[in-house]
């Protein structure tokens, strides 16, 4: 069984397939459009044919309804591969500091037990924290759940995980912030710097590749710092990148691994 410590189990349900889950890509926030315990009994009425794995009250601890092996019904053609956290409320609220506490934590267990990346997605076919309106049509058609508030709080949620699992220590380095550098900085005066302590992080990791010799480490995303980098880009461990995705401008999954050599995170 795959029950998360510290949530109350309110099952069983009918509605699931038993050992269903093909594998785990993330998490699925939603909004029940109701009460927890409205939520709760509609889940358990065969009638409905819906579930989810866990229900997220206003107030108190996360809620566990379908044990994270089995299949709950809450995303139609995705429900064999994400794990849904249903969050009482309506569509345009936020998260309350409870519930986003409790989405942190089963987000941080999720990433314990089935190594789900501590990232926002918004396709379907990707890894981490996602929600139900991504999926379309396939998912049900429901592309106002779980609202845009809750959607905006998918940052919070990430960085509180990081911290339940002691990871916020590392630096960070933004996806945006370096890419901006890396299209504004060369064509600036020599030695300008737009975001000089994440493109430094950048540099000295490109320095121990070899990629980038040390005169150049210098918090400026220069033309040389863009032929380093787009020389990670096309290297097998920076993902042998061909064509424009070599182009020395950082890429998420680029980016992801030069971090994960040299210990700094990439958030978005």
């Amino acid at each position: 069984m795959a029950l998360m410590p510290g949530a109350t189990f309110i099952g069983p349900t009918p509605n699931k397939r038993v050992d269903g889950m093909v594998e785990v890509r993330g998490l699925v926030l939603h909004i029940q459009e109701g009460t927890e315990a409205g939520s709760e009994a509609w889940f358990k009425n065969p009638a409905s044919q819906a579930s989810s794995h866990f229900l997220n009250p206003k107030a108190g601890g996360l809620r566990q309804l379908v044990d994270t092996k089995d299949r709950a019904w809450a995303e139609a053609d995705g429900n064999a591969h994400w794990v849904s956290v249903e969050n009482e409320g309506y569509a345009g609220d936020k998260l309350t500091a409870s519930q986003l506490e409790n989405a942190a934590q089963l987000l941080a267990w999720l990433h314990k037990t089935y190594s789900v990346p501590l990232e926002s997605t918004d396709d379907p076919n990707g890894k981490g924290l996602g929600w139900h309106g991504m999926g379309g049509a396939a998912w049900g058609g429901h592309t106002g759940c779980p609202g845009d508030p809750i959607k905006a709080q998918r940052a919070a949620i990430i960085a509180r995980a990081e911290q339940i699992l002691g990871l916020d220590q590392k630096p960070k380095v933004s996806l945006a912030h370096v890419v901006y550098a890396a299209q504004h900085d060369p064509q600036a005066a020599q030695g300008h710097t737009t975001y000089k302590g994440e493109v430094l992080l950048v540099e000295k990791a490109l320095q121990a590749e070899g990629l980038l010799a040390a005169q150049y480490v210098d918090g400026s995303f220069g033309t040389r710092t863009v032929g380093a980098y787009a020389r990670w880009q096309r290297s097998a461990a920076g993902g042998g990148f061909t064509g424009t995705a070599a182009d020395g401008v950082p890429g998420k999954t680029s980016l992801k691994l030069l971090a994960a050599r040299h210990n700094f995170t990439v958030t978005d």
